[in-house]
Parts: structure tokens; C-alpha cells; sequence
């Protein structure tokens, strides 16, 4: 069985929200798309990839094969179009089957394990990971580095053939939580508070994803947020 929670808000300082979602216990999919463009772009590619994941996994593909079409597909378009302001979207993704679970993602969208602990089990896809792992900057600075927006792989952005799809696969046992989320959620609330908050069994999966919600737009809602908790019982 897997319950989960699931929402998105515009934040308190954007006009549109360019973020995405899927979430189906009875598939087991769940997914987070954080579209960027502007101009309706990133809404229209991170809907585009959403959807391109959701058909290519319902037709029998696996999740990495999966992001991998709806990246192709999101590069045709923006060709197809003739457009010079790229359409981009990050992608978390997660597919839970039988006992076994398998992560896929691209850009700085995230996802969490919870067991026991939280820990990030993605792994960003941007320029301040880059220096952290390069030994240029400290981990502690990351998060209030001024190019921390700054990704280095992105659907739609990132050429087929130079698109690096990260992974992890693992064995799904009763009593693990997975949390997906965009950056807007990680940008305004730690990862201690968000370990506080997935720990709290007292909570169904909707009350901590509506109070991860709070704390995001309490700590200034700077961006697009949306989160996704399922958890395994």
C-alpha cells in the first residue's frame, strides 16, 4: 500500500506556476517537472514532459527510457517551433513496483528517502554541486551561492546525446517515505525542518506535504513550490 500527499503553490513572488506533478498509487508513479522559459514556456515543458513520462511508462517503458523520450520530445518541439528562447524543464521522478523502487532525475529537482533518517538520494544537476564536488566551494556556502539557480543538465536544454539521467534503485520496504519536490521547497526550508516534518507518523502524508507547503512560503515563497510524499505501509 502507499499513501501519499501531494500539492503546489505559485509562491508569494512569481505570477505563474511553472511547476508540475503525477501522482498515482495504483501505478506507483509519482513525478515533480520544474519548468523554466518564461512566457509560458516552462509551463508548456514541464506539462509536456509530465505527460511524455506518464505515456511512455503506461506503455510498458522503464523510468529512465521514459525521461529520455520526454526529453527527445520536448527537443522536437522547441525545434519544431523555430524558437529561440529554449524551453526547459527539470524532472524527479519515482516508480515504486512490488518490492522494489526505482529513482530517476535531471536538473536540481529533488528527492528525499526517508528511513530512519533523511537523506537525498538525487543528486543536483547544477553549477554549485559542481564546484562543492571540485573542491571550489564550500558545501556549507552552497545554498546562499548566487549561481546556486545555475543548472548544468535540463530537459530540453540539454542535447540528447550530452543529457546524463541520474539514478538509484532500491529495494521498497514498509516504512520508507519518499519525498519529491522542487527547488522552491528546498530554497526556503532546511533539510533538517524537512526531516522534522517526514518523521512525524502522527501526520498523515497530505497534512506534512500541506505543512512543507507552509514552511516554504513562511520562509518567503521565492519560488514555484511543489512537493510529493509517499510513503510505503
Amino acid at each position: 500500500m502507499i499513501e501519499f500527499g501531494h500539492a503546489t503553490h505559485v509562491g508569494l513572488r512569481r505570477t505563474r506556476n511553472e511547476d508540475t506533478y503525477y501522482a498515482d498509487a495504483s501505478s506507483g508513479l509519482f513525478l515533480v517537472a520544474d519548468g523554466m522559459g518564461g512566457h509560458q514556456h516552462g509551463e508548456v515543458a514541464s506539462a509536456l514532459v509530465r505527460d511524455a513520462v506518464v505515456d511512455l511508462v503506461t506503455r510498458g517503458h522503464g523510468l529512465i527510457e521514459a525521461v529520455q523520450g520526454a526529453g527527445e520530445r520536448l527537443l522536437a518541439l522547441t525545434r519544431g517551433n523555430g524558437d529561440r528562447l529554449p524551453m526547459g524543464t527539470t524532472i524527479a521522478a519515482l516508480r515504486i513496483i512490488g518490492d522494489s523502487y526505482e529513482v530517476a532525475w535531471v536538473g536540481d529537482s529533488r528527492i528525499y528517502l526517508w528511513q530512519q533518517g533523511l537523506r537525498q538520494i538525487s543528486h543536483d544537476h547544477s553549477l554549485v554541486q559542481a564546484l562543492v564536488e571540485a573542491g571550489q566551494l564550500d558545501p556549507a556556502q552552497a545554498s546562499q551561492h548566487p549561481q546556486r539557480n545555475v543548472l548544468t543538465q535540463a530537459l530540453g536544454v540539454t542535447a540528447a546525446d550530452q543529457l546524463h539521467i541520474g539514478m538509484n534503485r532500491g529495494t521498497a520496504l514498509p516504512g520508507m517515505g519518499f519525498l519529491l519536490c522542487s527547488d522552491g521547497l528546498t530554497e526556503d526550508v532546511t533539510d533538517a525542518a524537512i526531516g522534522r516534518l517526514v518523521a512525524r507518523t502522527d501526520l498523515a502524508a497530505q497534512e506534512c506535504v500541506d505543512q512543507l507547503l507552509l514552511g516554504a512560503l513562511d520562509g518567503g515563497g521565492s519560488d514555484n513550490i511543489t512537493a510529493i510524499l509517499a510513503r510505503i505501509s
